[in-house]
């Protein structure tokens, strides 16, 4: 049996940058076994499989596909860049004649548009709450040592912790920091947190103007130590940020090696629009 994949680098237009996710395109269905040993074989933080939800749909006409994420170690309920990814396979390769594209998925359904060289994911949105430093403060000091934390929130639909860290410090202190991701696991003992998100509010001047804010973020729980750009962390950010700064319509950048552009919108909704480009660097066949 033969699986058309691809690799696909999200949120960046250059081969190498942004963040890779492998898309497998399902003619039938997989033994269920098999999604989460393709994904360990691929070795990406994520990969999507996007299969059709009756026999008669079809990858160049269907407007609405099945749509499921795994990492390396299990399945995820929500994945921005490979759904991205996902599109992108579908606008591009496929030439999908559809405007928008509908996934079904763990988190429900997720709309994918074109709108000229990007293309436009319609998020959920989480909300974040104050969260107490005392209950997590050994795996805050294992994330960011002694740096100065000036905010702290936790988002209890994605398990995710955000770590707002003070506005004295700019985006090379965020890059440069050194994180042992691994150490987090025998420092978060709560059990509630999946994920960290380190943030940083942006510059309005110097050369990296431009962005209002900044993050990274680290997932060892899923088995990534460090995801180069995601977009269901920016679905937390976008409603911590929006309420900071003011502003419905924002440009973030993450920081990691590799590095990826998010442009945010959000809508009247309660949903987010989270826009990015991509580069398809590899098409293939996997052989099962």
């Amino acid at each position: 049996m033969q699986v058309p994949i691809f690799t696909v680098d999200a949120f960046t237009n250059r081969p190498f940058s942004g963040n890779p996710a492998a898309v497998c395109l399902l003619e039938n269905d997989l033994d269920e076994d098999l999604h989460q040993k393709i994904a360990t074989e691929m070795n990406l933080s994520e990969t999507a499989f996007i299969r059709k939800l009756h026999p008669e749909d079809d990858f160049t006409k269907s407007s609405c596909f099945g749509l499921r994420w795994f990492t390396p170690a299990n399945e995820v309920p929500l994945c921005g860049h490979a759904t991205l990814a996902s599109a992108a396979v579908l606008f591009h390769v496929q030439k999908n004649t559809n405007s928008v594209l509908t996934f079904v998925t763990l988190s429900g359904e997720l709309k994918a548009r074109q709108v000229e060289d990007h293309i436009v994911l319609d998020l959920p949105l989480y909300i974040t709450y104050p969260q107490v430093l005392k209950e997590v403060e050994e795996l805050i000091k294992a994330a960011v040592g002694d740096m100065i934390v000036q905010d702290l929130r936790y988002s209890p639909d994605t398990k995710k912790l955000l770590v707002r860290l003070s506005d004295a410090y700019d985006r090379s202190m965020l890059e440069e920091l050194q994180v042992s991701a691994q150490r987090f696991l025998s420092a978060e003992k709560t059990g509630k947190v999946k994920g960290l998100i380190l943030t940083l509010k942006g510059n309005s001047s110097g050369k990296h103007k431009g962005h209002d804010f900044y993050s990274r973020y680290f997932a060892p729980w899923y088995g990534v130590l460090e995801d180069p750009v995601t977009g269901s962390a920016h679905a937390v950010l976008s409603s911590y940020w929006s309420e900071q700064l003011g502003k419905k319509e924002m440009l973030a950048f993450q920081c990691s090696h590799r590095g990826g552009e998010l442009k945010i919108s959000l809508r009247n909704d309660g949903r987010v629009d989270i826009a990015g480009q991509i580069a398809i660097v590899l098409k293939g066949n996997l052989t099962l």
